[in-house]
């Protein structure tokens, strides 16, 4: 346990304090306006079809645009790009719930929801880029680096699990509405702050980074194959997120407690969030191949439970249990994502891999939703099975580099050194 928190104050002291407190505040509102703007326009529009169509355009506009942000980020540095997102996502949002609460036709709500998905400041991405880069200006070793991806992955995780609670809780407490004018007022915040902070000079481009004397460098992957699967076992991932969801709020209906819903999808999302700050203690002997399938292996054998769920406490139970190997399997993605693209692209990558997730979710979302009203939980949790099996399968077809390869080092920008971390220069991996 102590070594486990000695890990932990080493990635502090790599990012300083601050800086994952502002990055948590700054994902709260992603969780919270995919949520929130489904049960805001259920809310004012009285029709479950028209608050599906801008949940879905807000999903498609995260999709589309995460990664042009990504690219443009690793282009032209976080801070421009996290800025002015911030502020676009902010007056989206503000947009919504203006547009919801004044009776606006469900195409114009579709469009700004579409816009406040594709504004989204992509805060976990270029916070997890961000820590690495600290991380690799510092030579850390694989263990430390590992620990940057598991605080990393568990802030993610408890954001998704704080997010839509606070949701609820104003719903049940007001409207929506007040839920999503607190996410743009976070955003404006707290994602300004996370673009002013100092450790944005981190990841600033450099000149030789974006020249080479042949020209601009290419932009495929060391490993793109591993790249791909990896987005590919994201999307999966994603899928069982989906069909979790519909399940539970199918079974949970059936059984007279639909209130329970947000609670049991909450436990499943701690449990995650716990066992994503354990594989920060994980040797750096035990490699990312081995951890990619454990974590997808883990995941189908704990998803087939809930094909046989069929009260509220085996419900609980399951989905719990079940929580267990989704950070896990975040984390490695993430961390095999970083493992396998250039230094200066690894927003873009991220970007693309957080989209990924999202895509499958919504994806899934939509199609155990119609099995759910035909056939039942047992439908939805059905296809979280298979997403499980097709993600054991990807992870054991795919050929994982052992090593680490080299990448060429960048110019240190000097940023100015975040409180606790030594001056130290960044000299490649």
């Amino acid at each position: 346990m102590s070594g486990t928190l000695d890990t932990y104050r080493r990635v502090l002291a790599l990012t300083g304090p601050l800086l994952p407190l502002l990055s948590f505040l700054a994902r709260l509102p992603v969780a919270m306006v995919q949520f929130g703007s489904v049960l805001l326009v259920a809310a004012t529009s009285g029709s479950l079809a028209a608050a599906g169509t801008v949940g879905a355009a807000l999903s498609a506009g995260q999709v589309l645009g995460g990664p042009l942000l990504g690219r443009t980020a690793d282009r032209r540095g976080q801070r421009p790009v996290v800025l002015a997102a911030a502020a676009v996502n902010a007056a989206a949002t503000a947009g919504l719930v203006a547009g919801a609460l004044g009776g606006l036709p469900v195409p114009a709500l579709a469009a700004v929801g579409a816009l406040a998905g594709a504004s989204v400041p992509l805060v976990g991405p270029l916070a997890r880029t961000r820590s690495v880069a600290l991380a690799h200006r510092a030579r850390a070793d694989e263990g430390l680096l590992g620990a940057v991806h598991s605080l990393e992955g568990t802030l993610d995780e408890v954001s998704f699990v704080l997010g839509p609670a606070l949701v609820g809780v104003a719903a049940l407490a007001a409207h929506p509405a007040f839920a999503l004018a607190l996410a743009a007022a976070l955003v404006a915040v707290f994602g300004t702050a996370f673009a002013l902070h100092p450790t944005a000079a981190a990841t600033a481009p450099a000149a030789a980074a974006a020249t080479a004397p042949a020209g601009r460098r290419p932009r495929r992957p060391r490993h793109p194959g591993v790249v791909h699967a990896v987005r590919g076992s994201l999307f999966l991932q994603g899928a069982m997120f989906g069909a979790c969801q519909a399940g539970i709020a199918a079974l949970t209906a059936r059984l007279g407690a639909p209130g329970q819903a947000g609670t049991v999808y909450a436990a499943m999302g701690v449990v995650s969030a716990v066992a994503g700050l354990a594989v920060g203690a994980l040797p750096a002997r035990v490699g990312l191949r081995l951890r990619w399938r454990a974590a997808t292996g883990a995941a189908l054998v704990l998803s087939v439970p809930l094909l046989y769920t069929d009260g509220l406490p085996a419900l609980y139970a399951a989905v719990t249990v079940l929580g267990a190997a989704y950070a896990p399997h975040l984390i490695t993605a993430f961390a095999l994502t970083e493992r396998s693209v250039a230094a200066d692209r690894l927003a873009e990558a991220t970007a693309w891999a957080a989209s990924a997730l999202v895509a499958g979710q919504a994806s899934a979302l939509a199609l155990s939703g119609r099995l759910a009203e035909a056939h039942g939980a047992d439908g939805a949790f059905a296809v979280a099975v298979a997403a499980a099996a097709l993600a054991l399968a990807l992870a054991c077809a795919t050929r994982v580099p052992a090593a680490r390869g080299r990448v060429p080092a960048r110019p240190d920008p000097s940023p100015a050194a975040p409180p606790g971390a030594a001056p130290v220069r960044y000299a490649g991996r």
